[in-house]
């Protein structure tokens, strides 16, 4: 019997009396209503961390990849949504903007949105 199995195994077995079987049924009934849509919940809000720390970590990468290069501009593409991609024109790298949350963007210098990502992805780790 799995844990995460949408269908409780069937409590119709005779060699179970009849208050064990109401006991079984009860937190089967817990388990199928209260524990695994918590679960669920749970899983979905881990899974939103680790997208948002992948980001970050891939904002990260670029930045690494534009101070080895010495870029001082950057042609790239931009993700408008639903993996809809456009090409981009960066004429000046001194400063990128980043998301810090709520909708909300900051224009960060690299080395201040490095140590800005590194807190970001410490305490999303929390």
């Amino acid at each position: 019997m799995s844990v995460l199995s949408p269908e409780p195994p069937s409590l119709n077995n005779s060699k179970y009396p009849q208050e064990i079987q109401s006991s079984i049924k009860k937190y089967e009934d817990f388990i199928a209503d209260r524990l695994q849509p918590d679960l669920q919940q749970v899983l979905g809000l881990r899974d939103t961390i680790y997208n948002r720390m992948s980001e970050y970590l891939k904002l990260k990468t670029h930045i690494e990849t534009i101070r080895k290069q010495g870029l001082e501009e950057l042609e790239t593409r931009v993700d408008l949504g639903s993996d809809f991609y456009v090409k981009a024109f960066v004429p000046d790298t001194t400063y990128i903007y980043v998301s810090v949350g709520f909708g909300f963007h900051l224009q960060m210098t690299l080395e201040e949105a490095d140590t800005f990502i590194d807190d970001k992805v410490k305490h999303l780790e929390k």
